[in-house]
């Protein structure tokens, strides 16, 4: 009778918010680098750092996602989990791409800021360099970021 009690008990309960809530994109803001548009969305809390682009499939053509960190710091980006081809750039504060780096898809290779580093842009393999970006650009439109938490 007690097993009885606990099937109904489960069979009657409703679903929870974490079951039937369906996965959102986190906010996006919109930057340029020299006369290129994209679409970023923004990783500024320790959540949504720690999952970035995990479990996708793909990323559109000119979208990525911005790392948002709490200070400025030497910070590394893996691809644990994360089958997109990369390429990642280090900014500094004022949003000076610091150094590129390309990351191979589910790997667990650290790549590190050449220098202290506030933001991290990650963008499909080869974006970078097919647009003729490379260190010392500046990119613009970090002040739309949330400051990271």
């Amino acid at each position: 009778m007690l097993k009885y009690f606990f099937l109904v008990i489960i069979i009657l309960l409703p679903p929870t918010a974490e079951s039937s809530a369906t996965p959102t994109k986190p906010p996006a803001i919109s930057l340029k680098i020299l006369d290129h548009t994209l679409s970023a969305e923004i990783a500024h809390t320790p959540t949504a750092r720690s999952k970035g682009l995990m479990y996708r499939s793909q990323l559109d053509k000119n979208s990525g996602m911005l790392f948002v960190f709490p200070k400025t710091n030497i910070y590394g980006m893996w691809m644990l989990n994360t089958s997109i081809p990369l390429s990642v750039a280090f900014l500094d504060e004022q949003g000076v791409i610091l150094n590129i780096a390309d990351m191979a898809p589910l790997s667990i290779n650290t790549h590190y800021s050449a220098k202290p580093a506030k933001y991290a842009l990650e963008m499909n393999l080869g974006w970078f360099a097919e647009k003729d970006i490379t260190t010392g650009i500046q990119v613009e439109g970090l002040e739309q970021a949330p400051k990271a938490e």
